[in-house]
């Protein structure tokens, strides 16, 4: 048994962020634990050919580490990883970090007001706080296609690339169009004899406009680092008073994103057909806006094909499609996303009574400010429900949780806290009724919605909001146990 005051469950963004509001709480006694071997969660596990951020690196960064040396605006996800670990490395966290430790439990005690935390390999921790930092996009998710398992060539999931597997000149089926899809695609394309993209539903894609960061750009940033911060608040204004409107319904602004992109696809797509089989027929923002410069010039290429008839069947040679249309390949790669519901689905979590939280959560995951559950004391959640955002950057809600849970763990001392049931049933509501009129619930089915239709996964309204309401701690929502 190892004690510790508060462990803390994954080292992607949201563990490092939480880890660095503790010790700057004066709260040092954590431990982290890693079910990998290394640090940086989606950008550790995603290691497929063009891989990169869909936010700007100025803002897809923690605040209190900036960093002038971005190669790109838009960064590569080899450097968001050397980015990660130089942070944990810099600011003192790293030594926090237990690696291969898969949390397997998670049991409140209420006698001794401790957690009980088991990990795959028997280690078991005994810690007064509990927190997950695990994040959304963690399980891959693969349709089970009748004959999946006949298929005699390479396939794989883009999570799980398979860097033995040679795909030059090769005959290369993608099942998905969506954010990974657009990244692996312009790359895959280059090299294989044939690629086919199957895509399920067309995607709003706007132009990244980006490019290598020179020699005078890395210097400015580092001689003047308000510059960085410029850029960092410029970014962020596109997304609140532009993107975040159109979401909201703003007619001129989602005109504005639409015919943007809409412009990126007919610079590259001269086909009328293929440019009415590229536009989506939602609204934008009903699903997740994509970013790209190179996505369109690659379904331009002459040995890229669209298939929008969906797989009916794997055999042993390929694909037979909806219509009966049975084409051959030497690898299939999934880039079908991932299980984002129910939340924290591999992890046993229970709570007073021995209340199970996939239970409590049987119709569709809540939690009050989308960090802390009803009858779950001293439990934490990061990215939790209700936290994800369709117009700027997740890390700048981590660091509001980061800083609003280092302050509600000091307020806990040596007891416990649980927020009252009626705080968490109130902003459930408010939140669900708030979501009713965005564009997510514009369309029936998506990744941010779980059961009955209920958007599990975003927050409602803009970031300046979340971060007021996480400012500080309210005494009046937590019971003292």
């Amino acid at each position: 048994m190892i004690n510790t005051q508060i462990v803390i469950i994954g080292s992607g963004f949201s563990g490092l962020a939480l880890a660095h509001y503790l010790k700057t709480a004066g709260l040092n006694d954590f431990t982290i634990l890693e079910k990998a071997g290394g640090l940086g969660g989606t950008w550790r596990e995603n290691t497929y050919p063009g891989a990169e951020c869909d936010v700007a690196s100025a803002l897809y960064s923690f605040s209190f580490a900036p960093n002038p040396t971005w190669d790109f605006k838009w960064a590569r996800g080899p450097q968001i990883l050397s980015y990660m670990q130089k942070t944990a490395d810099d600011f003192g966290l790293t030594p926090h970090i237990q690696f291969n430790q898969e949390v397997q439990s998670a049991v409140w005690d209420a006698a001794t007001k401790r957690w009980t935390v088991t990990c795959a390999g028997g280690a078991v921790y005994r810690a007064q706080f509990f927190i997950s930092a695990v994040g959304q996009l963690h399980h891959p998710s693969i349709p089970d296609f009748p004959g999946k398992k006949d298929f005699q060539g390479d396939s794989f999931h883009s999570a799980r690339w398979n860097h033995s597997v040679n795909l030059t000149g090769k005959r290369v089926a993608v099942i998905g169009s969506a954010a990974s899809a657009l990244q692996l695609i312009p790359e895959v394309a280059k090299i294989a004899g044939h690629l086919d993209v199957y895509q399920r539903s067309p995607n709003w894609v706007i132009p990244k406009i980006d490019r290598p960061a020179n020699r005078f750009d890395k210097t400015l940033a580092k001689l003047a680092p308000w510059w960085g911060k410029v850029r960092r608040l410029s970014l962020w204004s596109q997304g609140e008073f532009i993107i975040l409107p159109a979401i909201q319904g703003a007619r001129g602004r989602a005109a504005i994103v639409k015919a943007l992109a809409k412009w990126n696809m007919r610079r590259s797509i001269s086909d009328k057909k293929l440019q009415e089989t590229l536009t989506p027929d939602y609204p934008i923002g009903a699903k997740r806006i994509l970013f790209s410069d190179n996505y369109y010039p690659a379904l331009a290429r002459n040995t890229v094909s669209l298939i929008t008839d969906a797989p009916a069947q794997m055999t042993t040679g390929g694909i037979t499609d909806k219509t009966g249309h049975a084409r051959n390949y030497d690898a299939i790669i999934y880039a079908t996303g991932f299980h984002t519901n129910p939340f924290l689905k591999n992890l046993d979590v229970r709570g007073t009574g021995g209340q199970a939280l996939s239970e409590h959560w049987k119709d569709g995951a809540q939690a009050y400010l989308g960090m802390t559950v009803s009858g779950f004391p001293n439990m934490g959640i990061m990215y939790g429900p209700n936290t994800n955002t369709g117009h700027t950057s997740v890390i700048f809600f981590a660091e509001c949780q980061a800083r609003y849970l280092a302050q509600w763990i000091k307020a806990a001392g040596d007891g416990a806290l649980d927020v009252r049931p009626e705080y968490e049933a109130e902003f459930a509501d408010e939140m669900q009724a708030r979501l009713q009129s965005l564009a997510w619930n514009k369309i029936e089915a998506s990744w941010y919605k779980d059961r009955g239709g209920k958007i599990t996964n975003n927050w409602c309204g803009g970031s300046l909001e979340y971060r007021r309401r996480t400012k500080t701690p309210d005494p009046a929502a937590y019971l003292t146990l």
